[in-house]
């Protein structure tokens, strides 16, 4: 975890296990708060990767699967960083600083991993690749209240989707219409979080985030998904993380041809499980009509405030229209539970029968 985050954390008692920010004391009430009231997540389980120097965008620009040379200082974009063969590395919200710098958001565990691969390919270009994260602290907001506590603290705060406003060091993007994103000198950071609180915002661990993520459809490619999915099938083409008229980048050909030759069998899906604890990302799911072989992938998992568990899930479409999906184990006859009378796709996780409830979050039939 970055330690600049420690202190705050401390001083808030908030309850950490390992590397996770586990809630400040109630995380059901937590998620409660975040499912219908106004939520603060430090966010720790996020990197941040500078990018600086005259030919940052264009370095970058030849390497992502978005396009970089087109960044306004007012705006952010979701992009992804792919190997050869098409498959995600790393998923990341991109954004410029008060200098012009482009910052990358990449999950926490592989943070270190891609600072040093794009440290591989600057040879000769005039950009400098360094780690963020010790300096800044990021928090994510949700809620009704998100933009008036951000705007009581001589914030500036975008309307758009994706804008971008900058406050002294301070930098506030707008993700959609609930969420939002601040990030301050660490230096700063304790005395910016108590302010928030102190403006109405309810302190909240990692999952509330999550849930949020999950609930908008977001993926976060971490290390335990690296390389399972071409953009298309955590759809982020639908999110805007890829753009098809930009150039080649490492990936691009495979990317293409997926997009223009209808090669995609699987997509992301948003689903409930009635029970249990979060699955680990990168959980297998399985189908009859692939055998015993596994169908698609837990992306992220995370508990609901009511009971059971939310999730999105890459798996073959064919899977999903055949409406019988399993969790964790391929099915046995023998305890099999009939699906539930709910439109979707059923999953098992054990003896505990779940069901979709949503399709392709990003704007594709239900």
């Amino acid at each position: 975890m970055n330690p600049a985050y420690l202190p705050l954390l401390d001083a808030a008692h908030a309850r950490l296990e390992g590397e996770t920010l586990h809630s400040f004391g109630d995380p059901r009430a937590e998620l409660a708060a975040g499912e219908s009231g106004s939520v603060i997540v430090p966010l720790v389980h996020l990197g941040l990767i500078r990018v600086a120097g005259d030919e940052a965008a264009i370095f970058l620009h030849n390497l992502l699967s978005n396009d970089v040379k087109g960044l306004a200082a007012t705006g952010a974009r979701l992009n992804s960083f792919c190997t050869p063969k098409g498959r995600m590395l790393t998923s990341f919200l991109m954004w410029r600083d008060a200098s012009g710098a482009i910052l990358l958001q990449p999950a926490a565990d592989i943070a270190a991993g891609l600072q040093k691969k794009l440290t591989m390919y600057v040879l000769r270009s005039k950009a400098k690749v360094s780690d963020a994260a010790g300096e800044t602290c990021q928090f994510g907001l949700a809620g009704p209240q998100a933009s008036r506590a951000l705007q009581s603290c001589g914030l500036a705060v975008p309307e758009a989707a994706l804008g971008v406003a900058h406050s002294g060091e301070a930098t506030v993007t707008r993700l959609d219409a609930a969420r939002l994103i601040v990030a301050v000198p660490a230096a700063a950071a304790a005395a910016q979080f108590d302010a928030l609180t102190a403006a109405g915002m309810v302190a909240a661990g990692t999952a509330v985030w999550q849930a949020l993520d999950i609930r908008a459809g977001w993926p976060l490619i971490t290390a335990a998904t690296q390389e399972e999915f071409v953009p298309q099938m955590a759809n982020f083409e639908l999110l805007g993380g890829v753009s098809f008229n930009k150039g080649c980048y490492p990936g691009q050909e495979i990317v293409a041809r997926t997009q223009y030759l209808g090669k995609l069998k699987k997509r992301m899906y948003r689903a409930f499980v009635a029970g249990g604890d979060p699955p680990a990302s990168a959980t297998d799911l399985y189908s009859p009509d692939v055998g015993e072989q596994s169908c698609g992938k837990v992306v992220t998992a995370s508990a609901l405030a009511g009971g059971g568990v939310e999730l999105l899930a890459v798996m073959q479409m064919s899977s999903h229209e055949g409406n019988d999906v399993h969790l964790g184990h391929a099915r046995r006859a023998e305890t099999r539970i009939p699906p539930a009378a709910l439109r979707g796709v059923v999953i098992r996780c054990a003896s505990i029968t779940t069901c979709i409830t949503g399709c392709c979050l990003a704007g594709k039939a239900n």
